[in-house]
């Protein structure tokens, strides 16, 4: 009997790329809830084509379409919830962009779902209690990430006391090469030009300056257990090899394969098993080229080094380091903050809170709303 999926996010390109895996596999899974932002149309598309029990509108203001028959459709941030722990949802795949991310995947976890996980910032914000609610709700959380993806099909099979060391993988983004001062110039569409992966804006931008890879590096911490020190990251231009890990006894493994968000999600939807499949790029090891590896550059990439700082500190400092550089992102993108100043943003925000331990959702979203508004205002100050 075909599995139930919802997918939250659904119009986004986690979205779209898990859209592709079910298509492939229609006796394996079916679709019975779907939520987006605020793109109606996609959201119609969607709703028309799956017909499922339920379709949700998170933002409120966004222009809805017309529910197809029998398919209920509701708005708000409870409506996400209601698709986050739909009974007849087996699996739930969280692709929401943000901090935004968190409370469903609380529910789902805590409903017992199989939560496949490509909202990075709720391990990130809120990583206590995603663990908590896993503990207590005995679902299972199984990572989209490519990165993170890879670990887990490294170390699956092993006794986790075997396990050394992670080494997560990053493009270095567009600007790598560039000279330091070059930097000063960047423009929105320089940034969303990743050299090796399609994404949405955020993510790219996030790429772009290495946040992302600071926010893999806390995800990493909580979902495999590792301390700080013993996971690294290490530029590879190529992306073919999305993560690599060593054990006690000196072996490094590693998973490789041609850029493909299709392929992680496949395995975080069938995981220990794997189902064949074919829609995806067969890996050839000549066309993959010549595989290289780099160490970053932390004055090119201050976000890093701050993100990783916060995990390192711990508690709420994550979630402000998250916050912050959704709000510095946000005005890069609208033009109101240059990309060199990001990391300016984020340093302000996280010098003015002193972290606490992160004991409940409200603690969390009260770091979240004190961070946005010092980086506001680290950035008003920037342009006066």
């Amino acid at each position: 009997m075909a599995l139930g999926v919802a997918i939250l996010g659904c119009t986004g390109s986690i979205g779209r790329s898990a859209i592709a895996v079910l298509d492939r596999h229609p006796d394996a899974w079916r679709v019975v809830a779907l939520a987006a932002h605020r793109n109606g149309s996609g959201l119609a598309e969607l709703v028309n084509r799956y017909r499922p029990d339920l379709a949700v509108m998170v933002d409120p203001r966004a222009n809805g379409e017309p529910a197809t028959d029998g398919t209920r459709q509701r708005t708000g941030r409870e409506a996400l919830i209601e698709a986050a722990t739909h009974p007849d949802a087996d699996i739930v795949i969280n692709a929401i962009v943000g901090a935004a991310g968190l409370e469903a995947t609380l529910a789902a976890l805590a409903a017992g779902k199989r939560l496949a996980l490509a909202n990075k910032e709720s391990l990130v914000a809120g990583g206590p209690l995603v663990m908590a609610a896993l503990r207590g709700g005995r679902g299972e959380l199984v990572p989209v990430d490519s990165e993170h993806s890879a670990i887990l099909q490294c170390i699956t099979g092993e006794e986790r006391p075997a396990l050394r060391r992670i080494i997560l993988t990053a493009s270095g983004g567009p600007f790598r090469t560039w000279p330091i001062e070059r930097l000063r110039r960047v423009r929105p569409e320089d940034a969303l030009r990743h050299p090796t992966w399609d994404m949405g804006a955020k993510i790219t931008v996030d790429s772009a300056s290495l946040a992302n890879k600071a926010l893999e590096v806390i995800e990493a911490h909580f979902l495999f257990g590792l301390g700080y020190d013993a996971i690294d990251v290490v530029v590879h231009r190529q992306s073919i090899i999305h993560s690599m890990v060593e054990f006690v006894d000196g072996s490094v493994v590693a998973q490789l394969g041609f850029p493909n968000m299709e392929l992680p999600i496949l395995y975080a939807l069938t995981h220990p098993r794997r189902l064949p499949d074919e829609g995806t790029r067969r890996f050839d090891p000549v066309a993959g080229g010549d595989l290289t590896f780099e160490r970053i550059d932390p004055v090119r990439f201050p976000a890093f080094r701050l993100g990783v700082e916060a995990g390192r500190i711990g508690g709420t400092a994550p979630a402000v380091f998250n916050a912050a550089n959704e709000v510095a992102v946000a005005g890069f993108l609208e033009g109101r903050l240059p990309f060199h100043e990001m990391g300016g943003v984020i340093e302000s925000a996280l010098a003015a809170h002193r972290a606490v331990s992160v004991d409940s959702l409200d603690t969390v979203l009260g770091a979240d709303r004190e961070a946005r508004e010092t980086a506001a205002e680290a950035m008003r100050a920037l342009s006066c």
